[in-house]
């Protein structure tokens, strides 16, 4: 069962299976959230995913798609740990930098989403479905 934990060990989480997808998000939501040019995501349903130490805090902003998206993060250290998103309400998107073993979190992408927001920098993956938008 893949692990994860925010940068100061404070909240841990995990989940069971395998991931419905792997993620690239490039939407400016995902930009301003992570201080980068997009988050890297697994994709994996709601009910295979739960917190096992501490409480995460969280942030909810209505994103690009207008639907709300609920970001949690650890209140101490700060680290992305995942999201929900009203326009996927049976999944959350796991902030792939916090899972624990390296073979999970460097995964093949298999979806780009919100590359019209892509940063010019960036190249597309290859063979990673290429998403303009939600919507």
């Amino acid at each position: 069962m893949p692990t994860g934990s925010c940068m100061c060990s404070a909240v841990h989480y995990e989940y069971q299976g395998e991931p419905d997808v792997t993620a690239l998000c490039h939407c400016v939501d995902c930009q301003k959230w992570s201080g980068g040019a997009y988050t890297s995501n697994i994709v994996v349903a709601r009910k295979a995913f739960k917190v096992t130490q501490g409480k995460p805090k969280s942030c909810i902003v209505t994103g690009a798609s207008g639907k709300k998206n609920n970001h949690f993060f650890c209140g101490d250290c700060g680290s992305s740990l995942y999201t929900e998103l009203e326009v996927m309400p049976d999944q959350v998107c796991i902030k792939s930098g916090g899972v624990d073993d390296r073979s999970v979190r460097d995964y093949p992408v298999g979806v780009e989403f919100y590359v019209k927001d892509r940063m010019k920098y960036s190249a597309a993956v290859p063979d990673a479905k290429q998403v303009p938008q939600f919507g």
